[in-house]
């Protein structure tokens, strides 16, 4: 249950007491999940009856209930809880650029050439290779990843479905290896399959947060970094590590094999501007 999704929903039919211990729990969730029934009473000037009606009103079987839905509301963090201001526009246009240049020089500065050399290697080796990726950043990173390898020569395949990943993975061998993209390194889904293809084999390529589950899989770990500032309302600025990770993984691979990929790449450029036109220095394909 989101406990504080019911008490707002039921706002306006409160009585005047239940209304007082809504406003009391919406303005101090912390204070409402610790306190005790006496001090929730008196701060809220109501009875004891009047909690243990209020907690049967928002869907508790009893106030025991409801304060061990309160602990779990109040868990999620205070930047997600406290009130928070709107910023002038011009003043968060700067702090999302600002916290992206933070963020680059950050995961420039914790990147070890080591682990890119190791991962060329390891790709160079592969005769096939699968890029898995779930959530908003890591599905688009890991297509990113498929851009950028397909046209070095590389053969990658993307997945983004749980139960096809888990087909893929059964699949698999130690020719094979698998990329993996996640921000956070945890989710089940990816870590089931990261387990299932090192069962038959597979060696993993992950691009995750340092020390996180995921990374503890892996043969290889290209490690993220994934501070959040307390400004809730804009999208992450870690998926820029993810993303100079991948540009630099990228272009360490066509550097390994200079010749080959400026033919390759010449020929991409040929077919598209047969396509499409334009002028020299249109991205390629992007």
């Amino acid at each position: 249950m989101d406990i504080l999704y019911q008490i707002r929903a039921r706002q306006d039919s409160f009585s005047a007491g239940e209304g007082r211990i809504a406003r009391l729990m919406l303005d101090d969730v912390g204070f409402a999940a610790s306190a005790s029934l006496e001090d929730l009473a008196r701060r809220a000037e109501v009875s004891t009856a009047t909690l243990s009606r209020f907690a049967r009103t928002v869907g508790c079987r009893d106030l025991r209930d409801l304060r061990l839905q309160l602990a779990q509301a109040s868990g999620v963090g205070s930047r997600f809880l406290d009130p928070a201001g709107t910023p002038e526009q011009s003043a968060f246009y700067g702090q999302i650029v600002g916290d992206i240049e933070t963020t680059l020089r950050q995961h420039l500065a914790g990147f070890d050439e080591s682990r890119f050399a190791d991962a060329v290697k390891m790709l160079g080796q592969a005769r096939m290779i699968h890029a898995f990726g779930m959530g908003g950043c890591s599905t688009l990173c890991s297509d990113e990843l498929q851009v950028r390898l397909v046209r070095l020569g590389y053969p990658i395949a993307v997945c983004h479905d749980a139960v096809m990943m888990r087909v893929t993975a059964a699949s698999l061998n130690a020719e094979q290896v698998v990329i993996v993209c996640s921000l956070t390194g945890i989710t089940p889904e990816l870590l089931e399959t990261v387990e299932l293809a090192r069962n038959y084999g597979a060696r993993i390529l992950a691009i995750t947060r340092a020390g996180s589950p995921l990374a503890q899989l892996a043969d290889i770990v290209l490690p993220l970094q994934g501070a959040e500032t307390s400004f809730i309302y804009k999208p992450t600025a870690a998926r820029y590590g993810m993303l100079l990770a991948i540009d630099v993984l990228a272009t360490e691979l066509a550097l390994a094999n200079p010749e080959d990929n400026q033919e390759r790449l010449r020929r991409i450029k040929l077919a598209l501007d047969e396509y499409r036109g334009g002028d020299d220095h249109l991205p390629l394909g992007d």
